[in-house]
């Protein structure tokens, strides 16, 4: 069902490969959802990394994916597809989209669409799906951090870098988490974790001096080629490494094999947009059950480092790109 809305809508697209100047606004025609969506008026929508990748041109969009940036949005529901049963007209919510997140409509799989937890606002909502999705699907099924566990956390100010270290504090998983700088350390110890300023020390020495030379059980990386070395020397026995991102590069070189061997290492990876519309769901699923309950109690909670009009979409890609950063970045949409 679709009431009245609008014909036309303001998104941001991009013009063309480049710098953050070519995210530029335009009128559009207000999406119609297909059979299995739903149609979000958006209030908020969160900034990511592969947003900026998107926009340089790096990182290209599964087939039939909307070309429009943005992977997470918060908003109320302004129409149903066909079957859709699982959300009413009005209710706020929060979903991992196929993109089209820059925009005040957007389309997602209702299987992808979650209730905004109670005492939730639209701006912390729009910045949960993505990391939080990526942190779960990553860090908890396939690396299967459980309690008692030590995980090492690149990136540790980062969006999935903060939503990891709070989801470790949660489930009772020991975590180090390297940052270069010491406000962001500091930051990183107020969220339970361990700060290693890899500007300073080795996180390899690190991890291994205070564990006793035992090691992380569990390591997410979004570096990849220049750690993965230290990376192997920091797994512990049977220890998992996990690679959601390559920021440092993506084609490492002289990898030990012996030490992948010696200790029955894992070592795999994977990125959240491929997944199909079912693998998305499942995950979904599994965050309402042993996340959102969290989130209801007041924990958690994403980190809003700033918020940005929808028009200044080009603003809060160079603050990402600044890297200074501590938590989310969210687009207020209007």
């Amino acid at each position: 069902m679709r009431p009245s809305l609008p014909a036309t809508m303001t998104e941001i697209h991009i013009s063309a490969p480049g710098a953050a100047d070519v995210l530029q606004p335009r009128q559009s025609p207000v999406p119609v959802p297909r059979p299995g969506e739903v149609l979000i008026h958006v209030r908020a929508a969160g900034v990511n990394r592969p947003d900026v990748l998107q926009r340089e041109g790096n990182y290209p969009i599964p087939p039939g994916a909307n070309p429009i940036p943005g992977l997470e949005v918060a908003g109320t529901v302004a129409a149903l597809g066909e079957g859709v049963t699982t959300h009413t007209l009005g209710e706020s919510v929060c979903a991992l989209t196929n993109g089209g997140g820059y925009a005040q409509y957007c389309v997602a799989p209702a299987g992808q669409v979650l209730p905004v937890p109670q005492g939730v606002s639209m701006q912390q909502a729009a910045a949960i799906p993505e990391t939080f999705f990526t942190v779960w699907a990553n860090l908890f099924q396939l690396g299967h951090a459980r309690r008692g566990d030590v995980a090492l956390i690149h990136g540790g100010t980062s969006g999935i870098g903060t939503t990891a270290l709070m989801l470790c504090r949660e489930f009772g998983i020991r975590a180090f988490a390297t940052a270069g700088g010491s406000e962001k350390c500091e930051a990183i110890r107020e969220l339970g974790g361990e700060p290693i300023n890899y500007r300073q020390e080795s996180f390899a020495e690190v991890v291994l001096a205070r564990t006793e030379r035992r090691g992380a059980d569990v390591i997410l990386d979004i570096m990849g080629a220049p750690y993965f070395a230290d990376n192997l020397a920091t797994l512990a026995r049977d220890g998992r490494l996990l690679l959601i991102g390559f920021l440092g590069g993506g084609v490492a070189d002289h990898v030990n094999l012996h030490a992948i061997m010696a200790k029955r290492a894992v070592v795999t990876g994977s990125a959240m947009r491929p997944r199909t519309a079912q693998e998305k769901a499942a995950i979904a699923a599994s965050l309402r059950e042993h996340v959102w309950p969290v989130l209801a109690e007041g924990r958690c909670l994403p980190l809003v480092h700033a918020t940005y009009p929808l028009a200044r979409a080009a603003d809060a890609h160079r603050a990402m790109e600044g890297s200074q950063h501590i938590g989310k970045i969210v687009l207020d949409v209007q």
